[in-house]
């Protein structure tokens, strides 16, 4: 049937900031639905609070919402804007639950507004474990056995006739929230009370073990005529037990036999259809027994799923695009395959290569982490690596990680001895020591019965072992092209094979060149080359054919941003998209190399070509080799493209834009010195030491406390604030592992300076200064970890000029062509310059968003030539607007880890709040992070000596709003005298019950607390952590304290009102 014209508008709801669980995934599959809506004449409302994302740009929508996904926000804008429709299966978990408790709370009805894509019954079926169970079971197919259970009595009556281990899985929770396997009875019930806490509506199904089984998931997506196709089957390589966000996946499935396919493909529509999902797309999850062949199903998700973006990069069909259709009325045989442009959508993928997906993990952020994998999700990006063969597959992957591995094949200092006992245990690199068992001899049945990897899998390793190991051992070494094609069909790097020969990765390079031992593309087209791709994107291989030719000359590639990871986000694909768009504008062709399949700059459709490949050197240089690009930019991928930027300099490839000179200028701490002194610009006094004497010899000089940290890192990884000799000796050791042979840096630390951060543009001659941003937390945090504000609030005019002069002196001093982040501090009247990026900054997007200018699309053009005087930019016309961009963490999957911030990068994504008046900005950045300012309570407040006084009048505000007021005795003292009734408490380690005990038992509702030297940054920690833990907002200087007195008072007196970018820009 054709599209339906009652509808007019149509409301998307986004997934809101990037947490573990919910990635940028949602950023992908939602910037598709709204393009794919808007393209057939819908006008398109929505709601998202990611400012880090494309789909949250002003001309994606037609109302774009940068506010908070609450019930209250939601209501107000479907009120205002009154939609006909709600799309919400492309915002993940986040969409489908307020979805739900709009239409609970009779906002649906009340406005007359339909959902579509998916309807009330069926996302109740799929969502609640019980009805989906009896709703198998009345279908005939099977489900694990258990039961549900909403309190401890209930669920010893489930587990009667079940037999330990048992799986426990909280109802309406994200990636595997609250999972656990409990091993006996005291387990068991310490895991039920978590799992109760964590469920929304406290309930767990409880179920038989299933650990060991093989692990499937089908992506399916049918229309409402009943016309249904299996887009992608994907096997989990880890058995089950391990969340499948974690698991180490391959598409297609290559263990199930035809009749097991057959079976499964059967089910995932019966299941469909039963369950009620008339329109879009699905993600079925099953279980097959090794042994004897029985097959459970396990879930079904009623929408867009994080595989279903892994499936459409894995096969080129376009889930969220097609579901979004079929969602308005169109039937899969009447829309066409954008790729072919000659078969239709009802066709199912076929593909003729094998794709392999492995997670990446952070876990050296959160040491109290096991590294154990279990069914919590634990991973915070993921790679896909395209091969003709699983062999050459599974080394690409290894390679795209981008963690220091050449392949599938460990570093060498991370070679130990084998332990098969430890084996047994899933964890990040649990492959490499099946690899390492195959070395030591260890035969495929005892590997298998460490770790239920299928055979399959574990042939195809240890053919890898054999092939690596014969070519080692071989006396008399000559290389020759038989055996150089071979290594390369079976995946091996340059460098693997350079280690084999014992030779240069430039040498093996160079031999391969001049024995025209290059890499083919093939493209991936849906359809195994039967017909011919219009829009393909392109993986490599080593075989004759090559399935491309390269673009015209007028070609410009852009370096992705490889796996996301904590420090290195979605914000920086956001600028390589930007960049592609900006450059498209003034007629560049464009090329995206890039491996992460969540993203928009993986879309089919986004870039002229798209590269499905490593960011290593080896095949970056492949692909210029073959396109023979006019340029190259680096400066929007993040750390990834820098790590190899000095070889593609080196090597004769053109990049454009800031030159990766200016850009290790800036990160070679004695370099970068010299320019200061150069043009007499303040900072920290500092210096850099290689061992620990040095290092006590520099702090002496300088004077504790220092902050350090290692150089040539991203996300602050490895910074600590040091306040002695003996912390900084326990230091050295660790960063010398972080930076390798690059010396520590060590830094004088401004405690209770302000921070600030400034984005600019530069195209050599001219510089313009898109914003002062000012953080909330007190300096010591993680600019990335510390909410900031847009204008910044507190800064004199004096200082303000003076911030733009140094931003101007400094972007023209490094010669910068594009973007440019510097940091800066303010104490006691005195700018110091703390650090410079001249590339993309993780503020870029919210920074862009606020001011209405595309900062890395115009970056993207000065690279090319063009001048800042041909644009006419201006950074002042906000319509008084005030943005707050919050950080969001990822603690409660880590329930043991230290909840403070630090130096240190611990935030998985970003929320903004945007308003007039900055108290409702505040309030809402809150609400979009998941936290809710109380509006009456009790108020813990204990403060610094620099901050008593100006603690008084915020004190009294609470106190006027109904507060009631709790301090540490100084603080208590000082209240009281100035006529603010305030009870006292202890202090951490003062006595019991403390402020601690307050908190977990819910007495605290707020927190205010400004440390101030090393026994206060304790307290704080152990503040910080019972708090997080218990969902207390902690606020840690004076100035966000009267952002929350203004936030509340506006919550109270409900003046917060919701704006879409297009009414504050028209």
């Amino acid at each position: 049937m054709p599209k339906r014209n009652d509808l007019k508008s149509i409301l998307i709801i986004g997934a809101g900031p990037i947490v573990i669980g919910q990635a940028c995934e949602f950023d992908y599959s939602g910037t598709q639905a709204c393009r794919s809506l808007k393209e057939e004449g819908y006008r398109i409302i929505l709601v998202n609070s990611n400012p880090a994302t494309i789909m949250t740009d002003k001309n994606l929508a037609d109302a774009t919402y940068l506010e908070p996904i609450t019930f209250e926000a939601i209501k107000s804008i479907i009120k205002k804007e009154k939609p006909d429709a709600i799309l919400p299966t492309v915002g993940g978990q986040t969409a489908l639950d307020i979805a739900m408790e709009l239409h609970e709370k009779g906002v649906l009805e009340e406005f007359n507004v339909e959902l579509i894509g998916a309807n009330v019954k069926a996302i109740k079926k799929a969502e609640n474990r019980e009805d989906f169970k009896i709703s198998m079971e009345e279908i005939g197919i099977e489900t694990a056995r258990g039961g549900f259970a909403n309190n401890i009595k209930e669920a010893y009556k489930v587990i009667e006739d079940i037999p330990f281990p048992i799986i426990i899985r909280p109802s309406f929770t994200m990636g595997g929230t609250g999972g656990s396997v409990a091993y006996n009875i005291e387990e068991f019930n310490d895991l039920i009370d978590k799992g109760l806490a964590a469920s929304p509506i406290s309930e767990v199904l409880i179920e038989e073990s299933l650990i060991g089984w093989k692990e499937f998931e089908m992506e399916v997506i049918r229309d409402s005529a009943n016309n249904a196709i299996i887009v992608c089957s994907i096997e989990n390589l880890d058995p089950m037990g391990i969340h499948t966000g974690d698991s180490i996946t391959v598409a297609p499935s290559q263990t199930l036999s035809d009749k097991e396919y057959q079976k499964m493909r059967n089910w995932s529509i019966l299941c469909l259809q039963k369950i009620g999902v008339d329109t879009g797309g699905s993600n079925v999850q099953f279980t097959v027994n090794p042994i004897d062949g029985r097959m459970i199903i396990i879930e079904m998700n009623p929408r867009v799923s994080r595989s279903s973006a892994l499936a459409s990069k894995a096969t080129g069909f376009p889930i969220a695009k097609i579901a979004a259709k079929l969602a308005v009325g169109y039937h899969l045989d009447e829309l066409s395959n954008d790729i072919t442009k000659q078969t239709l959508a009802a066709f199912e993928p076929t593909i003729d290569y094998i794709v392999t997906k492995i997670p990446r993990f952070d876990f050296e952020k959160f040491p109290s982490a096991s590294g154990f994998l279990g069914v919590q999700m634990q991973s915070v990006g993921e790679i896909m690596a395209i091969g003709r063969t699983f062999a050459e597959s599974l080394q690409k992957a290894f390679r795209s990680l981008e963690v220091g591995l050449d392949g599938f094949h460990p570093k060498k200092t991370e070679y130990r001895n084998l332990d098969m006992s430890k084996i047994r245990f899933a964890s990040a690199f649990r492959l490499l020591k099946v690899k390492h068992a195959f070395e030591e001899k260890y035969s495929i049945e005892k590997i298998y019965e460490q770790t239920n990897i299928d055979p399959w899998f574990l042939y195809h390793i240890q053919n890898i072992v054999k092939i690596e190991q014969y070519y080692k051992k071989m006396k008399n070494k000559r290389i020759n092209t038989s055996d150089i094609l071979k290594l390369k069909q079976n995946g091996f790097s340059d460098q693997q094979i350079a280690i084999i020969y014992k030779k240069s990765e430039d040498f093996i390079r160079n031999f391969r060149i001049n024995n025209n031992i290059l890499p083919t593309y093939k493209v991936v087209d849906t359809c195994a080359a039967e017909f011919k791709a219009l829009t393909p994107y392109c993986y490599s291989t080593y075989e004759t054919e090559n399935e491309i030719k390269p673009l015209s000359n007028n070609t410009i590639i852009i370096l992705g941003g490889g796996p996301n990871r904590i420090g290195q986000g979605i914000e920086f694909d956001y600028c390589c998209v930007q960049a592609v768009l900006g450059l498209k504008e003034i007629g560049y062709k464009t090329i995206m190399i890039n491996c992460n399949p969540e993203t928009v700059s993986t879309d089919f459709d986004i870039s002229d070509r798209l590269y499905f490949e490593p960011l290593a050197f080896e095949d970056v240089m492949n692909i210029i080799d073959l396109e023979n690009p006019i340029g190259v930019l680096i400066q929007f991928g993040g750390q990834s493209p820098l790590n190899i930027a000095s070889r593609l300099q080196k090597a004769g490839v053109k990049i454009i834009g800031t030159s990766p000179n200016s850009i290790d200028l800036a990160e070679n701490r004695k370099k970068f010195g010299k320019i200061l002194k150069k043009i007499n610009l303040p900072a920290p006094k500092w210096g850099t030491a290689l061992s620990i004497n040095e290092a006590i010899n520099i702090a002496d000089k300088i004077q504790y406390p220092v902050l350090v940290r290692p150089s040539y890192v991203l996300g602050g990884r490895g910074m600590e604030i040091v306040y002695d000799n003996e912390g900084l000796k326990d230091y050295v050791g660790k960063a010398a592992l972080v930076s390798g042979d690059h010396p520590i840096l060590i830094d004088a630390f401004l405690e209770d300076a302000y921070e600030f951060d400034v984005d600019a543009l530069c195209d050599g001659k001219d510089v313009f200064i898109a914003g002062i941003m000012q953080h909330i937390e007190e300096a010591g945090i993680h600019s990335g970890d510390s909410a900031c504000v847009l204008p910044a609030y507190e800064l004199t005019s004096d200082s303000r000029k003076k911030i733009n002069d140094y931003t101007k002196q400094l972007a023209l001093e490094l010669q910068t062509i594009g973007l440019i982040n510097i940091q800066f501090a303010i104490k006691n009247s005195i700018i110091y310059v703390i650090e410079v990026n001249p590339r993309a900054s993780r503020t870029v997007p919210f920074i862009s968003k606020v001011i209405n200018i595309p900062l890395a699309k115009i970056a993207a053009q000065l690279a090319t030539g063009k001048k800042l005087t041909d644009l006419n930019l201006n950074s002042h016309n906000r319509n008084g607007l005030i943005a707050i961009k919050k950080p969001v963490f990822p603690f409660n999957k880590f329930p043991n880890q230290k909840v403070f911030l630090s130096p240190e990068m611990k935030s998985t994504g970003e929320v903004i709040g945007f308003d007039k008046h900055l108290g409702s900005a505040f309030a809402k950045a809150h609400a979009g992070a998941g936290e809710r300012l109380p509006k009456i309570g009790k108020i813990f407040i204990s403060v610094n000596k620099l901050d008593k006084i100006k603690i008084i009048p915020i004190a009294r505000d609470f106190q006027e709003l109904g507060f009631e007021i709790v301090a540490t005795q100084g603080t208590s003292d000082l209240l009281s005298e100035n006529g603010i009734l305030t009870n006292s408490i202890f202090k951490v380690g003062e006595g019991r019950p403390n402020v601690v005990d307050a908190i977990k038992n819910g007495e605290i509702q707020l927190v205010i607390n400004t440390p101030l030297g090393a026994q206060s940054r304790f307290d704080e920690y152990e503040i910080g952590r019972a708090s997080i833990r218990y969902k207390v907002i902690v606020i840690t200087t004076i100035s966000g304290a009267q952002a929350a007195v203004r936030g509340i008072r506006n919550l109270k007196s409900k003046t917060i009102n919701y704006q879409s970018l297009q009414e504050i820009f028209a």
